[in-house]
């Protein structure tokens, strides 16, 4: 990349006080910015805030034990079940006792959950849930509408200052501590890069879809935040793991449309063009078994040449009203839901990996804190369940908050706010060659399935292509790729969402997390590839 000229950019808080950056406008960022106030915070963010998030794609909800019956112990019982044997029960413990008080605060900020005809929360399930528990809106529009009301949140509060269209590139460490941020902006195509310094730094970038050929995830999802991190220092955790939506309607679209899998949990099947349940002899919970089993089952009709399709004709009442989004876009491609078929296919939906955080979101890295996808809290493990990560996101932000609160100097300036930059502009680097050529590797080689040939061959593709990137933004996304596919490879066992056909049984020894540096990763790269 040719030499850009630095600026110093945003000026410092008052004297006596102290500022947070955030890095990323979805749901995580922002929810951190409002629990931090009165103090003073600078969101930067690649888009105009609440878009380009995946938040604010997210269909179903929040998971929390709110409904009649439920327990914070049935909700803890049941991520661990679907976390194989890898979930930190100390972080999921304490995530489902705060859901509750998560979901008041975004009452607070306006989102308008459903309710039932009492007025009391109304719940549905989901996958792997042994309770209904997912708190929605409007059926499969919770993302956009919490997204919608933290924006407008964000926008009345003095104590947060956007900046819109600000592209980070690399984290500024002195010292041993992260103090700031450079960024570029116009959307990322600014000439001039941008030094933003700050007492702490939150990263809330999201997570790694774009990665894949086929993903429910916005086009900025590839990564970057946690390449980012991993080049500064930062510990990594759980890189493998990486889960794939079951049901993508697969009509050639990029991003995929989501089919949520709340349609599963009204009572949805699975077919494939023979008209057979192909679920029913792969787990007892046939499609409502773990997402990981889900997937692998379609991939392998789909791969097989027999399709896999979502059959919602009798299982929903009133799809338009009870499901619009996914209703809408059924009618786009041309699909009648309560008389067709719905095609599905796996996509690249959600990361279990990312940067190590303790539990109240603190990286290894001294001033640099990390909430929402691009974080591996523990609360996963290797598969995801259901509508935990939204509540991941709002918990770990709110702690985070909630910590560095305690530990600053005074409140905002007055005119802390004035400072924001508004744009319309959403991020210019488009899918380049080499950023195609990396998608068809991580889909072909490390996706639903995997095997150790076939990971090595990704593994020296990702490297030929690290070797000829010539951007600091690339060098930041093909950095994950790269640490995935070290992890995936000395994985040698089948978990969650890592399968791997050479090695299809879970293996005791591996019964724990991987937690990594880029340093580590790269001094077992040849190792790896001599197999």
């Amino acid at each position: 990349m040719a030499s850009t000229a630095i600026a110093a950019f945003v000026p410092k808080p008052r004297t006596g006080s102290d500022d947070v950056v955030i890095i990323g406008g979805g749901l995580a960022g922002l929810f951190c910015a409002l629990k931090l106030a009165p103090k003073a915070v600078t969101v930067l963010a690649a888009a105009p805030i609440g878009r380009g998030a995946s938040s604010a794609w997210a269909q179903a909800g929040i998971a929390a034990a709110v409904g009649a019956g439920d327990t914070t112990d049935k909700h803890i019982a049941d991520t661990i079940i679907a976390g194989d044997g890898i979930v930190d029960e100390a972080v999921i413990g304490a995530m489902a006792a705060e859901a509750a008080d998560r979901i008041h605060d975004l009452l607070e900020y306006g989102v308008p959950f459903d309710r039932d005809l009492e007025g009391k929360l109304a719940v549905s399930r989901e996958a792997a849930h042994s309770e209904s528990r997912i708190v929605r809106v409007k059926g499969d529009m919770a993302g956009r509408a919490i997204m919608a009301a933290l924006v407008a949140a964000v926008r009345k509060t003095p104590s947060i200052r956007v900046l819109e269209g600000y592209v980070a590139e690399e984290l500024i460490v002195e010292d041993g501590r992260v103090s700031g941020v450079v960024a570029r902006d116009k959307a990322g195509s600014g000439e001039e890069l941008h030094r933003i310094t700050g007492t702490h730094v939150v990263m809330a970038t999201g997570g790694v879809g774009h990665l894949y050929e086929v993903t429910t995830n916005p086009t900025e999802a590839r990564g970057g935040g946690i390449g980012m991190a991993a080049r500064a220092g930062a510990r990594l955790a759980d890189m493998e793991f990486v889960q794939f939506h079951p049901t993508a309607i697969h009509i050639g679209k990029d991003p995929a449309p989501l089919a949520t899998e709340a349609l599963r949990g009204h009572g949805a099947t699975l077919l494939n063009s023979a008209g057979e349940r192909f679920m029913l002899p792969l787990h007892p919970d046939a499609e409502l078994g773990p997402r990981d089993v889900v997937a692998r089952g379609i991939f392998a009709e789909v791969k097989a040449g027999r399709g896999a399709f979502l059959d919602c004709r009798t299982a929903i009442h009133d799809f338009e009203a009870e499901f619009p989004t996914v209703y809408g876009y059924c009618t786009a491609a041309g699909i009648d839901p309560a008389k067709d078929l719905i095609p599905v296919i796996p996509a690249a939906h959600y990361f279990m990996g990312g940067i190590w955080t303790d539990i109240v979101g603190r990286s290894s890295l001294p001033g640099f804190w990390a909430c929402g996808e691009c974080t591996s809290t523990g609360a996963h493990g290797a598969n995801r369940l259901a509508s935990n990560s939204l509540l991941e996101a709002v918990v770990f932000a709110a702690r985070i908050a909630e910590t560095l609160k305690s530990e600053m100097r005074g409140d905002a300036p007055a005119n802390w706010q004035a400072g924001s930059v508004t744009t319309d502009e959403h991020m210019t680097e488009n899918d380049h060659p080499n950023m195609v050529a990396l998608r068809q590797t991580m889909s072909a080689h490390l996706g639903v399935l995997r095997d150790g040939e076939g990971m090595r061959e990704a593994l020296r593709a990702i490297l030929k292509l690290e070797a000829e990137s010539h951007s600091v933004r690339f060098d930041n996304v093909i950095t994950t790729a790269k640490l995935i596919a070290v992890c995936a490879l000395n994985r040698l066992e089948s978990r969650g969402g890592h399968f791997r056909t050479d090695y299809p049984q879970e293996m005791p020894f591996w019964k724990r997390r991987t937690i990594v540096a880029l340093d580590q990763a790269n001094a077992i790269i040849p190792d790896l590839l001599e197999g």
